[in-house]
């Protein structure tokens, strides 16, 4: 969790930005959340260990965040977005179509359909989130 904090710490400084201690606070609830947090929820965990952070600081953090391309948004059907943390340029997760339930997976495998797809479009990929819709095992097995 250390670990992602410093990673998206040193990101943000490395682009210019301060790291403020409202920022410092937003990025360990971030990291702590496992990254599958939505807006509400991170403003709710940011004010249980400081609670002078303001929503907007919060917002205007994802935002940031967004923007450098160090988070993503996704929809699980709540309605609201989630966001992930974007490690090392990827997010891979597995969703169950019947109970939602989210398996996240670290293998990449898809290097080769990266580089086709880029050459194919002449594009310059910077980063994937990849997910796979089907049964979890419980579901699976209740038929």
């Amino acid at each position: 969790m250390n670990n992602q904090v410093d990673k998206l710490s040193n990101a943000i400084k490395k682009n210019g930005h301060r790291l403020t201690q409202a920022r410092k606070a937003i990025l360990q609830a971030l990291a702590y959340s496992g990254g599958h947090v939505s807006a509400d929820d991170l403003v709710d965990i940011v004010h249980q260990d400081t609670p002078g952070v303001g929503r907007m600081t919060v917002y205007r953090t994802l935002d940031l965040l967004l923007e450098l391309g160090l988070i993503r948004p996704i929809y699980q059907g709540t309605g609201a977005a989630h966001y992930v943390i974007m490690d090392e340029g990827h997010h891979h997760h597995l969703i169950c179509s019947q109970c939602d339930r989210v398996f996240e997976f670290d293998d990449c495998a898809v290097q080769d359909l990266m580089k086709a797809i880029a050459d194919r479009f002449d594009f310059e990929i910077q980063g994937h989130l990849l997910e796979f819709y089907g049964l979890c095992p419980n579901c699976h097995a209740r038929g």
